[in-house]
């Protein structure tokens, strides 16, 4: 027997359903450009890796990965964890129309955390701070990952809020 939901249920479950499928729509369309134009973000990654557009501080240049295979491995390494996040925020985002809410909110916490890290400890700390990207005027993602960070973290939150039951 169902359990009778209020309003207040299911409007969260709405927003944490289209959140949910609005970061996955996102990240989709971020996997396909990277592979469909796998050329332009592999400079990025290339010109952040290698450090050349930093202030060129030899306390921080030996931290520069100028090897290609290993600057290219690492785009790839990206580009499947951002298809993996994908497809399992569109698993959860079905999880939630079919209303198996528990199951969605599992994947959905899943995929999110997956962008988190991508974008926090990935582009954010890693690409920002250790890469210094921050200091690049032509190859700093920062902004943008910043964006993702919030949008994805917004998310979290929808998705992990308590619900009441109707009474």
């Amino acid at each position: 027997m169902a359990t009778p939901t209020s309003g207040t249920s299911r409007a969260l479950r709405l927003s944490a359903a289209l959140l949910t499928a609005t970061v996955a729509l996102y990240i989709s369309l971020v996997a396909l450009g990277n592979i469909t134009d796998f050329g332009t973000n592999q400079q990025f990654v290339r010109h952040v890796l290698a450090m050349d557009t930093t202030f060129k501080d030899d306390d921080l240049m030996w931290r520069a990965i100028t090897n290609k295979g290993l600057q290219d491995a690492a785009y790839i390494a990206v580009i499947v964890w951002e298809t993996v996040a994908a497809l399992v925020l569109i698993a959860g985002t079905w999880f939630w129309a079919r209303r198996r809410h528990d199951r969605a909110r599992q994947l959905s916490t899943y995929g999110l955390l997956m962008l988190m890290l991508l974008f926090g400890a990935g582009f954010v700390a890693i690409g920002g701070e250790w890469f210094a990207m921050w200091q690049s005027k032509t190859w700093n993602g920062l902004d943008a990952a910043t964006r993702v960070l919030v949008l994805t973290g917004i998310t979290l939150i929808v998705v992990q809020l308590p619900e009441k039951s109707a009474t």
